[in-house]
């Protein structure tokens, strides 16, 4: 009996840093918000960060964003904006550049970070079919976007288990590799492919703050899957004070994860 009791804890420990190590969970019952920083991709120079209050499906998008593209054809430059889900709920890095062209395009990204399934347009209609209505985006180097409607569940649900991604669209031609700066969109054959590379990225993190983050992201950060490394750590830790003398074995694992 002491035997299988000793091996018990350890168990019961390492569940409870598994558990930690997890994404949070909104509670969905009531009011709740996430945010994210929005770091560059493609070497856009383009940063900001957002934030979304749910209410039920009720949703406020807040984005504020700089160093973006500023001018396209002799007009702002307009920039798609989107919840993606149903990828790993990540940004993609640079190995996503699957063509050698030495940008990222939205296909290329789709894996880490899913389909479109809110467009965050001005005006009318924010599903995915609304994707490339370029008309109904902001535009511009600068500038802040707010607005209140209901998302869908699909969103929804991917915002309240921490896998939705926040993805701004448009890169200024002159930034890119010359043969990615003579592409046209694979998404419309009509569009450069700068228009629709995507240009910012973040995972939403659900939060309870009601403000959005304090200063904006460090631009010449490259774009990574989040770091659970302190979470871990933290756990770790919880777990300790749980297994007394028989620590060390957990310690040791949690050190080579």
């Amino acid at each position: 009996m002491r035997k299988k009791t000793l091996l018990a804890v350890p168990a019961l420990a390492l569940g409870a840093m598994a558990m930690a190590a997890g994404p949070a969970l909104a509670d969905t019952s009531e009011p709740w918000s996430g945010q994210t920083s929005l770091d560059e991709l493609n070497g856009s120079g383009t940063s900001g960060d957002a934030m979304i209050e749910l209410d039920g499906n009720e949703a406020t998008v807040t984005i504020n964003i700089s160093g973006a593209a500023a001018e396209f054809m002799d007009g702002p430059f307009p920039h798609a904006q989107h919840i993606h889900v149903g990828g790993e709920g990540v940004c993609p890095d640079a190995s996503a550049d699957t063509d050698g062209d030495g940008a990222v395009s939205t296909p290329e990204g789709i894996p880490s970070y899913g389909e479109v399934s809110t467009s965050l347009t001005t005006e009318g209609d924010t599903s995915a079919d609304s994707a490339l209505a370029v008309e109904r985006y902001p535009g511009g180097a600068e500038y802040t976007y707010e607005r209140t409607f209901e998302i869908n569940d699909d969103s929804a649900a991917a915002l309240a288990d921490g896998t939705a991604v926040v993805v701004i669209h448009g890169v200024d031609p002159t930034l890119l590799s010359e043969e990615a700066a003579e592409k046209m969109s694979p998404l419309n054959e009509e569009l450069p492919l700068a228009a629709t590379l995507p240009a910012a990225c973040g995972t939403v993190s659900v939060s309870q703050m009601g403000a959005m983050p304090d200063g904006g992201a460090d631009t010449g950060s490259p774009v990574q899957p989040a770091d659970n490394t302190g979470v871990i750590v933290g756990a770790s830790a919880g777990a300790l004070a749980l297994v007394a003398g028989g620590a060390w074995m957990l310690r040791r694992r949690s050190d080579n994860v």
